[in-house]
């Protein structure tokens, strides 16, 4: 069932929302035409309960502000 495949994801996932957002975004990249999207999503679950997901992302560098000087 999903809610299992679910539940082995987020033993790798810390939060519920980036797995969300992961699991769209990799079932997009890996769905195929003629195929169940429900099929597609539930072997992207299976494929993130046995490796981890975040491990391959780059980190995004913090910007830092710059202040701006005041009209005079």
């Amino acid at each position: 069932m999903r809610s299992d495949l679910v539940f082995e994801a987020m033993a790798r996932v810390s939060s519920r929302f980036l797995l969300t957002k992961l699991v769209s975004k990799t079932t997009r990249k890996l769905h195929k035409p003629n195929t169940r999207i429900q099929d597609t999503t539930n072997a992207v679950l299976a494929r993130f309960s046995r490796a981890n997901p975040i491990a391959g992302l780059r980190s995004i560098p913090q910007l830092t502000a710059v202040p701006l000087r005041r009209a005079s």
